[in-house]
């Protein structure tokens, strides 16, 4: 493969604890021209209702990262020689403004989409996803509404939140249906569960067409079937994937803003994500690693993991479009 394809640097060369602190050890190229998947850290979480520090994310996964190597144990992989990838920086951000710092993402994504580059961004809280989804929409001529593969505690279809405030990161999947950012119909959430607000809270969802797989279906179905479900539900069509690292549950993932009991196994959201190889993903996200709450790094070890498995799937999706 060509130099123009960025490489990590080598564990076997230079050691993990050495070097810049980049996402897998790539380089840092801010010019999406030159990309074609940007890895993009999105150091935000103003949309938190409770436990703060997901702005803190982006860096520590950074740092974690440094253990991934070149090629996925198991497809065998290797993203970075089918597709030029790099560390492209973090978003800018307003942590006095949330509305400010929303259009803020949604400029520099809406930016490096027009420049080629497709994003697997690094949250920062659920919010950001909302952002993302409109700077991908505001790039690509003739958009049609995305289909969405969400892992999560939570449904993120909320509608407001204190008095009236429409934008936390329980709301950002309602309001990327109100504005036509996502088909319902299209979408599949995986690993719900916890206890609600209200008895109400998941119906506006459901009526929109949501396919809803809380834990309890998620167990009796088993890791296969729901690959089919989901594979089923967002079929061939432009299709966005989520992963909130609090869909695992908090004996691996205690850094998170919202833990929930009786979550997913890493192996099993690990077996349900190569599962979606062949979608026709366009963009992905890996949010809610706030490290002030896990001081050891497993969860953004996690984070970086996850990370790496939807690189692996963005990069054979971005092959199969050109």
């Amino acid at each position: 493969m060509t130099a123009a394809f960025p490489q990590p640097l080598d564990g076997v060369v230079t050691p993990r604890f050495a070097g810049p602190v980049t996402f897998m050890r790539l380089p840092q190229i801010e010019d999406a021209t030159q990309l074609d998947i940007a890895l993009l850290g999105v150091p935000f979480d103003l949309g938190t209702t409770n436990r703060a520090g997901a702005r803190h994310g982006p860096r520590e996964i950074r740092n974690m990262s440094a253990i991934i190597r070149r090629v996925h144990p198991v497809t065998r992989v290797e993203p970075c020689r089918l597709c030029r990838v790099a560390d492209a920086g973090d978003t800018p951000t307003n942590p006095a403004d949330l509305m400010h710092s929303l259009q803020l993402i949604e400029d520099r994504v809406a930016e490096i989409r027009a420049a080629g580059a497709w994003t697997l961004s690094l949250g920062g809280d659920h919010l950001i996803s909302l952002p993302i989804l409109r700077g991908i929409a505001r790039a690509t001529p003739g958009f049609q509404p995305l289909g969405l593969v969400h892992f999560d505690a939570h449904s993120d279809t909320n509608d407001t939140y204190f008095g009236g405030m429409r934008y936390t990161h329980g709301t950002p999947f309602r309001r990327a249906i109100e504005e036509g950012l996502l088909d319902p119909k299209r979408i599949v959430q995986i690993g719900i569960r916890g206890s609600l607000f209200d008895p109400e809270d998941m119906v506006w969802a459901a009526e929109q067409g949501v396919r809803i797989i809380r834990i309890e279906e998620f167990e009796a179905l088993g890791v296969d079937a729901t690959i089919a479900e989901a594979r089923r539900v967002v079929g061939d069509g432009p299709t966005y994937l989520t992963f909130d690292v609090d869909s695992l549950d908090p004996a691996f993932a205690p850094g998170t803003g919202t833990p929930e009991i009786g979550g997913l196994t890493p192996r099993e959201a690990q077996r349900m994500l190569r599962g979606l190889r062949g979608l026709n993903l366009v963009g992905a996200d890996v949010v809610e690693v706030a490290p002030p709450f896990d001081q050891s790094g497993g969860t953004a070890l996690i984070g970086a993991n996850m990370m790496f498995e939807i690189l692996c799937l963005l990069a054979e999706a971005r092959v199969a479009s050109r």
